[in-house]
């Protein structure tokens, strides 16, 4: 059997009887880090093989995996933190075994994206997962464009490396929403900072989940000259010129030349 495996996301303790009877059992422990993985294996006396399974050598090692079961195994797949396949490997293992009529089975456990929706307050009755933000422009422009069309709460995933670019980039398209920016969830110093978009985050450190309110009045509808001065100065505080200017253009699909001419003419 090949068992996916929900591990903690932040405390050790949140794990499942069921999880750690898992991983003592099966012979191989296929995980994302192994260094990273041996904290909590050591912390439960887990003594099985481990092997690394991560996004850089998935494709072969999904074939290795399932080598491994025809040879009698049992493998456990398990991520740095949470569940695999969302927003972690796993993926193209599960499309494999299910293409070859290979039967397995989840181990249910802690997420990230869930905790953090419930931790902001933000409504749960209807809500979409978006993963991380891509760093290639085409593929975020359609991935924005996804966000905004979605009716309900939205739940992405972020870096201390990219959580102001994200920030900036979904205020660019949503415009003044409210986001709950959620991090260090089952930790000591678990966080939830609601803010109003366009914001800024000081000495980001870890990993965010960034929970997005739906704005049932949302609109881009082009403002006046002087709501947009207002709107360029606001941003101003925080990011230089040409990023606000640009932010304005994305916003609401005006001429960079446009605004940079307004802005001019009125400092």
């Amino acid at each position: 059997m090949i068992y996916f495996v929900s591990t903690p996301i932040g405390n050790l303790e949140d794990i499942s009887l069921r999880a750690i009877s898992v991983l003592k059992s099966v012979d191989v422990i296929a995980c994302e880090d192994t260094r990273h993985s041996k904290i909590l294996l050591d912390h439960y006396d887990i003594k099985a093989k481990t092997i690394s399974y991560h996004k850089f050598n998935e494709q072969n090692s999904a074939d290795g995996i399932i080598e491994l079961l025809k040879h009698g195994k049992d493998v456990a797949v398990i991520s740095d933190a949470g569940m695999p396949v969302i927003s972690d490997p796993g993926n193209i293992l599960a499309k494999k075994l299910h293409e070859n009529d290979i039967k397995y089975t989840i181990i249910p456990g802690a997420n990230a994206g869930l905790c953090a929706l419930i931790l902001s307050g933000f409504d749960a009755s209807q809500f979409a997962f978006f993963g991380f933000l891509s760093e290639n422009n085409k593929e975020l422009k359609n991935q924005l464009e996804n966000i905004k069309n979605f009716v309900g709460t939205k739940i992405l995933y972020s870096s201390k490396y990219n959580i102001n670019k994200d920030l900036k980039s979904l205020y660019s398209s949503l415009g003044e929403v409210n986001v709950a920016i959620v991090s260090e969830i089952t930790k000591i110093h678990e966080n939830v900072t609601k803010v109003s978009l366009p914001f800024e985050l000081q000495d980001p450190k870890g990993e965010f989940v960034l929970i997005i309110e739906h704005n049932k009045k949302e609109s881009t509808e082009v403002p006046t000259d002087i709501e947009l001065l207002e709107e360029l100065n606001d941003l101003m505080k925080n990011y230089s010129k040409n990023d606000a200017i640009r932010t304005l253009k994305d916003k609401y699909k005006l001429q960079k030349s446009y605004i940079y001419n307004l802005y001019e003419k009125n400092k």
